[in-house]
């Protein structure tokens, strides 16, 4: 099928102005990038997508909202974005409320976008991969410094302000990758560890990926838990007012959430937390496997709870805190260790 002209995108989002930009681009197959290329010169301007671009423009801008999303998970945090650590491969920002690790190889597209909506003017600068699809995006507040959001459509406009994009083909989600004739070297250094950022080097070095490495290991390194797990954690966060780590991401960027979850309200298929500075919107039918895991670090075991989509790509982690004086992981450990296992579900259903 042929993608729509800008014209004819133009046309559907005016017959579909309620509709999310990802589910509009989604439903008429084109991607979310394409849709604001459309709008170029009408109210997006195109601009350089580089981090370091888009963090000293970010820095800015006073207090924002930042989103990263997947299919499965929206991930929003309020905040202001500053001490940002450029890097050629990975770059980091790091406050007490916005955390980001960025990855600058596929921020490929950037946007700056003013659209009117029937709450007033809403500004956001919106990053894309090579596909076209979301990788992290900015929106402004009513406290935000609309001064220099001014000058940004200026300093950030890069020369070509066409409405069609040249994207690559979305490459496809990496399936679960095991090897079990290397199951017992994985299992010797896995307790050789003494960061969890070693795990996927490790994985990659026995050519397997997270979600392989996670299926073969076995005990005391991982367990799997019944899907509906991820709910019942939710909840047993909120009851108990434990503070953790939660992660989302994409190939781009991921985001951390480091705090407790307050406020669940559940809406058909989607679980949210709605908290006065962190929203979380995850969609409950698309976890297929999730799995509660234990890694060695210098500060002691980190362990985490992993869910993975149906075709392998994790949707988040979660973490207990380990920082020095505020150290959650025993309340995080007591949750965790309640959390029913896939094979406690399954003799319970049988």
């Amino acid at each position: 099928m042929a993608k729509p002209t800008p014209e004819e995108i133009r046309a559907l989002r005016t017959e579909n102005p309620k509709m999310r930009d990802r589910d509009l681009a989604e439903q008429h197959g084109f991607a979310e990038a394409d849709l604001l290329a459309a709008f170029t010169g009408i109210d997006v301007t195109r601009i350089d997508p580089h981090p370091d671009r888009i963090m000293g423009a970010a820095q800015l801008l006073g207090e924002v909202m930042a989103l990263t999303r997947t299919p499965s998970c929206v991930h929003e945090k309020i905040g202001i974005y500053d001490n940002y650590h450029p890097g050629k491969h990975a770059a980091m920002v790091q406050t007490e409320d916005i955390d980001l690790r960025i990855f600058g190889s596929h921020w490929q597209h950037g946007f700056l976008v003013e659209r009117e909506t029937d709450t007033g003017t809403r500004r956001s600068l919106q990053i894309f991969d090579a596909a076209g699809d979301a990788v992290h995006k900015i929106f402004l507040r009513d406290t935000s410094d609309l001064s220099a959001w001014g000058d940004l459509k200026t300093s950030l406009a890069i020369e070509d302000q066409g409405q069609t994009l040249d994207l690559a083909p979305r490459k496809p989600p990496e399936a679960a990758k095991s090897n079990l004739a290397k199951l017992d070297e994985l299992r010797a250094e896995w307790t050789k560890m003494t960061d969890t950022h070693q795990f996927l080097r490790l994985a990659s070095k026995l050519k397997m990926n997270r979600l392989g490495a996670y299926r073969i290991a076995g005990a005391p390194f991982v367990r799997q838990l019944d899907t509906s797990a991820v709910d019942q954690m939710l909840h047993k966060l909120q009851e108990t007012g434990t503070e953790v780590m939660i992660f989302v991401g994409n190939r781009g960027c991921i985001q951390i959430h480091t705090g407790p979850v307050k406020t669940l309200k559940a809406m058909g298929p989607w679980q949210n937390v709605l908290d006065p500075n962190f929203n979380l919107h995850l969609r409950l039918d698309h976890v297929a496997e999730v799995w509660a895991v234990e890694k060695p670090t210098q500060r002691g075991p980190a362990l985490s709870v992993e869910a993975f989509d149906k075709d392998g790509t994790i949707i988040f982690q979660i973490f207990g805190i380990s920082k020095e004086g505020r150290d959650s992981r025993p309340a995080w450990r007591a949750i965790v260790e309640q959390l029913e296992s896939l094979q406690e579900a399954e003799a319970v259903a049988s």
